[in-house]
């Protein structure tokens, strides 16, 4: 298909919405996905073991989209990647970052996410992500879907693709490389806060057994069992030189992150992603810039940059000077918080209360304009039944890896709806 046809991107577009409306197939094979995560994992007890605990992980059926929207959606991500190479744009997102964030030690931020949502006119950008989850979950899941009929084939063609394994360990040795020059890392290490009660925790194994499987060592481990000594950071004893991080503390902030923290500074592990990646990429109030066409202009983007970056929604930062105003117009905004992360403590402009607003007011806040999620009918129980959809494209140094979708009921993305969590999208 020619997705600069703008008939045949519309043809592309509406028997996508008639399939998300009326397809109730069930694809996935859950036998088959049990069988890729036990074999993976090297545990014939690992699917068992995390699905009890998380029975809405998955959803049953697949999101269709168009090539045109998923071209749509790269433009978007190839005009953000060129604007953190324009140096006023990154003096200026570098100007409200901390000071650990302003240090470039090379890395570009393994396995970034971009959130969008599917509205009639158009894919919106709703956020960046330097520390996106899922994608070793959703490559095994798109592999475990059945045909139900002939354009379900055409879309699992490019959805079961090997390119994603392959691609990942390139990753991590192209991140090493950016800071040390030539090699490759001898042992990664996967760091979060208590990562076995992660919930995303299964896809730590995957990564790890991801690893292993390519001739690269890999531990998960807790950032405050890091020790460092010498000039070297330590997990067990070992030695760890690059860390695959997936902490939410973006700035390694926080006491029990010091270790690590002075590590990252001293240039003596490679962390990936990192302070820097997120402040350039993720940082909420980037926003602002993106969607606003007169600093657009001021920094130089070029025109085709500026037509892209019209897929991301108006966005300012809350001060005292426009608390007012965005009361007044806030049914038709959410509120998110510059240091948030994973929609906690994100308001949708028309439940907020008196109370909550005036914590809003106070600052530390982002008003964005509201972009309505895309929508999928699925079957529960026998019934019809709407979900909210989003869809994340994943992607290393702009190229994308993979896209996946997540079915959702209630006011923000969760993994707590009956039919609903992850789901592979299909390409029609």
């Amino acid at each position: 298909m020619n997705v600069k046809d703008p008939a045949l991107a519309e043809v592309g577009r509406s028997a996508t919405e008639r399939l998300n409306r009326n397809c109730f197939c069930i694809t996935l094979d859950r036998a088959a996905l049990q069988s890729a995560l036990d074999h993976e994992a090297g545990d014939a007890g690992f699917y068992e073991a995390f699905n009890n605990s998380r029975p809405h992980l998955f959803s049953n059926v697949p999101v269709f989209l168009s090539k045109s929207v998923i071209e749509e959606m790269r433009g978007i991500v190839d005009a953000i990647e060129a604007a953190t190479k324009l140096p006023a744009y990154r003096d200026a997102v570098l100007s409200w970052a901390s000071e650990i964030a302003r240090q470039d030690f090379g890395p570009s931020g393994a396995l970034m996410g971009y959130d969008f949502h599917l509205g009639e006119d158009g894919p919106k950008l709703i956020e960046v992500n330097t520390n996106a989850g899922g994608a070793f979950l959703n490559a095994l899941l798109a592999k475990a879907q059945t045909a139900c009929c002939g354009e379900v084939e055409q879309g699992l063609i490019g959805a079961r693709d090997d390119d994603f394994e392959t691609s990942v360990v390139a990753m991590f040795k192209s991140e090493w490389r950016r800071q040390r020059g030539a090699g490759a890392p001898r042992r990664i290490a996967i760091i979060d806060d208590q990562p076995e009660e992660q919930y995303l925790y299964p896809e730590f194994i995957l990564a790890r057994q991801l690893l292993l499987k390519h001739g690269i060592d890999a531990e998960i481990g807790d950032a405050s069992e890091l020790h460092y000594e010498g000039g070297r950071l330590r997990l067990a004893g070992q030695e760890i030189d690059l860390v695959y991080n997936r902490l939410v503390d973006f700035a390694l902030d926080r006491p029990e992150h010091a270790v690590l923290r002075a590590a990252y500074r001293d240039g003596a592990v490679v962390v990936t992603p990192n302070p820097h990646n997120h402040a350039l990429f993720a940082a909420k109030r980037n926003l602002t810039l993106l969607s606003d066409p007169a600093a657009l202009e001021a920094f130089d983007f070029s025109a085709d940059m500026r037509l892209r970056l019209a897929g991301v929604p108006q966005t300012v930062l809350v001060t005292p000077d426009n608390a007012d105003t965005l009361w007044q117009s806030r049914k038709d905004m959410f509120f998110k918080p510059l240091s948030g992360h994973g929609s906690k403590a994100v308001y949708r402009g028309d439940k907020v209360t008196k109370g909550v607003w005036t914590e809003i007011a106070r600052g530390g806040f982002v008003a964005q304009a509201f972009a309505a999620p895309g929508q999928r009918m699925i079957e529960i129980d026998g019934a019809p039944a709407l979900r909210k959809m989003d869809v994340r494209l994943y992607t290393y140094d702009g190229l994308l890896l993979l896209a996946a979708a997540r079915l959702y009921q209630g006011q923000t993305t969760n993994f707590r709806t009956p039919g609903g969590g992850f789901a592979p999208v299909l390409v029609i």
